[in-house]
């Protein structure tokens, strides 16, 4: 077979350096984009801090904002930044009288924001405290080496989940022990008896069970919920009480007794510490709206962001060495021009996530203009990534990009953006209403519900319809699974 050549024309679309960098920026968090700039100026000498700068904050109003920056966005025709050409005399090119600031310079926060640094001091984690209780312990050295691989077989929950036959054989092939799943289960018996109660079970019934047994005062309650967790586990856990009730036979106040001594104890023993910091875990908003004269404003929060501008330094070496014939002298030119460039690069990387993110988040604040206004929740609009998209001219992914992990501060609560987004549903009078507008009549109905006869996805549809909301019972379902509340029957208490 004859090779042959040809000639063809193929038309292409390819996004440049900056256009990927932009959209890798754009869906970063302030606390992650904060993290990156940092990252940025250990990479890049040429990108440094402006600390002395009394440049004026970017400014946040959004009528002063030119849409025609994003528009381009979509079609993916923005020029990528001015490269320094070798055939320009280098004086003239990088000329302080003529330098565009706005290039090179970005400005993240005014004279009188407020800095804080936070400092984290952190104790011993929980497999290291593991570690210092079993060298507490008498035992043998083989028995040591046991207990230290059984706790790093330990998951963050406190259990070990895997099967005791196939640590046997890890022990044997990685850290050459031969031993028997008798001795391994001596070691995981000691492990057991370490604080905090419950850890090295295998599944939540020994987890419960151990933190039972480890009561020095042993009421008749907690004999009784020995009982009810060593043989009626999965009828506790499925709710069923009246089984319960039958086989101990006793009475309903026993049973409540009974529940209250077994939902005390612990059923993730290994996220205790990792529980306490979770409550404290603060959350940093992206947007601010606040409510003045009964008008939304919107500003972007750029604090703790830091002031960003082209090395003067570089600069100047880029002129001292644009001199040199030698071929030392280009090399260097080529690498100081190349970092100057990516340095350039990032900042109108940043200016253009900021242009976009106060564009599109203008626009969702002007959607659902009246729940911004009033805060009342049954005003909030359907409203999808589609809507936005349409109304800034940009793509959908670049909308997604904007609402993922973001959170705006409102005079109502601090909430994740995405939530504001939600499909159409139809009333009975043609109108359009929120799926986030029927989850929170939902709510309210499960939480004045009586617990003792708890509503079914029937019976809240049936109410959802007497509210004139046309919802079929597997829609129910799927919106009280994503409000994450259990059905019924678990909601059930005595």
């Amino acid at each position: 077979m004859a090779l042959r050549q040809s000639q063809y024309l193929k038309l292409l679309q390819k996004l440049s350096p900056q256009q990927i960098q932009v959209m890798k920026l754009l869906q970063l968090p302030t606390v992650v984009l904060e993290q990156k700039i940092k990252e940025e100026l250990e990479l890049n000498p040429a990108l440094e801090e402006d600390i002395l700068s009394n440049t004026e904050e970017l400014e946040t109003d959004y009528d002063e904002v030119d849409q025609t920056e994003v528009a381009e966005e979509n079609d993916f025709e923005e020029k990528q930044p001015d490269k320094i050409d070798d055939d320009y005399d280098i004086e003239d090119y990088m000329g302080a009288d003529e330098i565009d600031s706005y290039k090179y310079e970005i400005s993240n926060s005014s004279a009188d924001d407020d800095y804080f640094q936070a400092v984290a001091v952190e104790g011993p984690d929980f497999r290291s405290q593991l570690e210092e209780q079993l060298g507490l312990r008498e035992i043998s050295e083989e028995q040591y080496t046991i207990g230290l691989y059984l706790i790093g077989c330990i998951d963050e929950d406190g259990y070990i989940r895997r099967d005791l036959d196939l640590i046997v054989d890890d022990l044997a092939f990685t850290q050459n022990i031969s031993t028997t799943l008798e001795k391994l289960t001596d070691v995981l018996t000691i492990i057991q008896e370490f604080d905090p109660p419950g850890v090295g079970a295998r599944n939540l019934q020994e987890c419960l069970l151990i933190q039972l047994e480890r009561k020095k005062l042993k009421t008749r309650e907690t004999h009784l919920a020995i009982e009810v967790i060593k043989t009626m586990m999965e009828e506790f856990s499925r709710k069923h009480y009246d089984k319960i009730i039958r086989k101990l036979k006793i009475e309903e106040d026993d049973l409540k007794d009974i529940i209250t001594e077994i939902t005390q104890l612990n059923p993730r023993p290994g996220n205790s510490e990792n529980d306490d910091k979770n409550q404290i875990t603060e959350i940093v908003p992206d947007f601010n709206i606040t409510v003045i004269d009964g008008m939304p404003e919107l500003s972007i929060n750029q604090r703790n962001l830091p002031e960003l501008k082209i090395s003067t330094e570089y600069i100047n070496m880029l002129k001292e060495y644009s001199r040199v014939k030698e071929k030392t002298g280009k090399e260097a030119v080529g690498f100081i021009k190349n970092k100057i460039e990516t340095a350039q690069w990032f900042i109108e990387a940043l200016q253009q996530r900021h242009t976009t993110l106060l564009v599109s988040m203008h626009a969702i604040m002007m959607m659902q203009y009246a729940y911004f206004a009033t805060g009342d929740e049954s005003k909030i609009k359907p409203m999808i990534l589609r809507d936005i998209a349409e109304k800034v001219d940009l793509d959908i992914s670049t909308i997604s990009r904007v609402v993922n992990s973001k959170y705006v501060q409102t005079p109502y609560g601090t909430f994740l953006l995405k939530t504001f987004f939600s499909e159409s549903l139809s009333t009975e009078g043609g109108e359009d209403a929120s799926a986030r507008e029927v989850k929170k009549i939902m709510q309210e109905c499960i939480a004045s519900e009586d617990k003792k006869k708890p509503l079914t996805d029937d019976i809240i549809c049936t109410i959802l319809k007497e509210k004139n909301y046309h919802i079929a019972r597997r829609t129910v379902a799927k919106y009280r699974e994503q409000l994450d509340i259990p059905v019924a029957r678990m909601r059930r208490e005595i």
